[in-house]
């Protein structure tokens, strides 16, 4: 019996000692399936996947896997599935991990979008953009606790019948990098191809912007009905994101204002620091955007018209930097995968594209930005563009040939090589610098720099004027409104309060390597409430130290 048809035969079976009984198959992908189970200590639906993949012989991998999901059950969003227990358990002598989560009634968006597609040939702009932030306030609260999605898609995102967003599958592609490595397969790359960040795609370290490239490729996909670039093999894919300028999405969708492609532009970049910050910062711009326009139908451009190919799946593929390119002038077909069924039963269409790649250019030097270490912000990327070869190049359905060779490979390595070395070779700015205020002791010295320690993001600062001319209150004339400091580098905070003279504040370090050392993670009290100015509380700062969680 094949694996996945042994998987389709768990319904009936139980797991945690008959805790979770399996019932339907929901779906299945190459490295796992989903199953209606119920549990019966709690009487209720949960949804439970398990692993089937050869990770599962791996203890290490083993290990990691619980690590992940425990950090995940953690986190506790409207727009986020929740997680409620992990374990592993053997399945036809074989030990399989499994996760058990919320049982989500609804469809896939991969599903939705289809339906889209077919009825007016993409998702309308406004919906998309309401679908896409929600997205990001999933993403915001997980990368405030230092964890990275890192397979963002629509096949990880649920749509509730009510059209609740709900992201799931957090940690997931984290654990299973994590195995691949301990199987002697140092550098492969775990995700999906169609989605992955240049950054990824290149085997290096990835933090929360990543994630924000994979949105931006997933609004793309959105509004315009098709992914940006295309090729004949995930290799080839992932290419295309290092070298590849995508599309404009209004040279599809006609009806899309300019401010949605500026966005996508932004999220689209190839190096993290043109990027937007974060997912706070992504989500605020999708909702004015979305406030900014008259809402139309989709317009596709005649000969454009294509399916989502929402139900890629996921792949293993060494990156891009360490792969054996395709011989010179290979021409690269457009890349057709045949999708998995989606969870509730109906088999996604299988994908058909058909409009031109454009050439590649160089990214600008991004501004200054703090060296990185560790499983830090990889360096900016001096990306030169790729030659095409003969092929159209005009609309429609025909596809410009993307070429590989030898000398985009070793320009790539030498260029990463040497952007890393002049990254490596800049000073790192005290985030206790700047300011009068000295705060509390606990500030006074910078915590010692672990592996993995992201360094200071000293663009991120408030105005003094909030804190010079602060918001009055709603409810007491006499009273102002603490302005918000989060995600702000402590320095210019001090600058602030210093300007107003608000006295001494209390730092808290914590340990916390997704947005650098300094930045504030949390206040107290919360921005917006009401203060005397003459007669200000104590205000406590939980600043980053740049270290990973311990």
């Amino acid at each position: 019996m094949s694996q996945d048809g042994a998987q389709g035969q768990y319904a009936g079976r139980a797991l945690a000692g008959g805790r979770y009984q399996l019932r339907d198959l929901l779906g299945q992908g190459g490295m796992a399936s989903v199953h209606l189970a119920y549990d019966s200590v709690l009487d209720r639906q949960v949804a439970i996947k398990t692993l089937h993949t050869e990770l599962g012989r791996e203890q290490a991998f083993r290990e990691r896997f619980r690590r992940e999901a425990q950090s995940v059950a953690k986190l506790t969003h409207t727009n986020i599935v929740s997680v409620f227990d992990t374990g592993e358990d053997d399945l036809d002598g074989m030990t399989t991990p499994y996760i058990v989560m919320e049982y989500v009634e609804g469809r896939p968006l991969g599903s939705v979008l289809d339906e889209d597609i077919r009825q007016q040939g993409a998702m309308p702009a406004d919906k998309a953009l309401k679908v896409t932030a929600d997205v990001l306030a999933a993403l915001e609260i997980s990368h405030e606790m230092g964890l990275v999605h890192r397979d963002i898609k629509p096949g990880n995102v649920m749509m509730t019948k009510r059209g609740v967003v709900k992201v799931m599958d957090f940690g997931i592609a984290r654990a299973m990098q994590s195995g691949v490595t301990s199987m002697t397969q140092t550098g492969m790359v775990v995700g999906t191809p169609q989605y992955l960040s240049p950054e990824q795609a290149l085997g290096r370290g990835v933090d929360a912007r990543s994630d924000l490239y994979s949105v931006g490729i997933m609004l793309f996909q959105l509004v315009t009905g098709r992914l940006p670039f295309e090729a004949d093999s995930p290799l080839a894919i992932a290419y295309a994101h290092v070298q590849e300028e995508p599309p404009t999405a209004s040279s599809i969708n006609r009806s899309l204002p300019p401010a949605v492609d500026a966005l996508i532009a932004r999220a689209l970049r190839k190096n993290p620091n043109e990027r937007f910050p974060s997912a706070e910062a992504m989500r605020g711009e999708c909702l004015r955007v979305a406030q900014s326009f008259q809402p139309a139908p989709p317009s596709i451009v005649p000969g454009a018209q294509g399916q989502s190919g929402a139900g890629v799946g996921s792949a293993v593929f060494p990156p891009v930097d360490q792969a054996t390119p395709a011989p010179t002038g290979h021409v690269q077909t457009p890349y057709q995968p045949t999708p998995p069924p989606n969870p509730y039963g109906t088999p996604a269409p299988a994908p058909s594209y058909g409009y031109p790649q454009q050439g590649g250019y160089q990214t600008p030097a991004p501004s200054a930005y703090s060296a990185q270490q560790g499983a830090s912000t990889p360096p900016p990327y001096n990306i030169t563009p790729q030659t095409s070869g003969t092929g159209g190049s005009g609309g429609g359905g025909r596809n410009k040939p993307v070429i590989i060779g030898s000398i985009a490979v070793s320009v790539l390595a030498v260029g990463g090589l040497v952007a890393a070395l002049l990254m490596n070779g800049g000073g790192e700015e005290d985030p206790q610098a700047g300011g009068g205020n000295s705060g509390s002791a606990s500030a006074s010295a910078s915590p010692s720099k672990a592996a993995g320690y992201r360094g200071p993001d000293t663009s991120k600062t408030i105005d003094k004027e909030e804190c010079e001319e602060p918001q009055e209150s709603y409810n007491d004339p006499e009273k102002i409104r603490l302005p918000n400091f989060k995600f702000k580098y402590i320095g210019s905070v001090k600058e602030c309060f210093q300007a107003a003279g608000w006295g001494d504040f209390k730092i808290v370090n914590v340990d916390e390597n997704t947005y650098g050392e300094g930045s504030v993670r949390e206040q107290f009290p919360p921005a917006g409430t009401d203060v005397d100015p003459e007669d200000m509380p104590e205000i406590t700062l939980k600043v980053s130290t740049g270290n990973p969680p311990s």
